[in-house]
């Protein structure tokens, strides 16, 4: 499904401007900003779900067994959507962060 996609790459382009709003020295530039954000927000969301533990929280589509023991897609989780924004909006600024600092710091040499 597309949803989760534009829910991960929202989140983490908007974790991309607030990181680089707090901390001035890791700022890309706003287009900057929310490319590298939405990339970490995609990334980040990934990586979460291969991580025991976490891959339920941002898991994309609930699932529910029937009567006969096949499991029945019964649509979208507003939980794992919740999860999957929250996770990206934290990687999309963490992402945003480390290229911020790695641009500043070759700037200076």
């Amino acid at each position: 499904m597309i949803l989760p996609l534009i829910v991960q790459l929202i989140g983490g382009g908007a974790g991309g401007n607030i990181i680089a709003q707090v901390v001035k020295k890791v700022d890309l530039g706003p287009a900057g900003n929310s490319i590298v954000g939405a990339i970490g927000g995609l990334a980040g969301t990934w990586l979460a779900g291969k991580i025991p533990g976490l891959d339920g929280l941002v898991g994309g589509m609930a699932a529910t067994v029937d009567a006969a023991g096949t499991a029945a897609s019964s649509g979208l989780d507003v939980g794992a959507l919740a999860g999957q924004g929250v996770t990206g909006l934290v990687s999309g600024g963490i992402l945003t962060a480390i290229a911020g600092i790695i641009k500043s710091s070759m700037a200076k040499g």
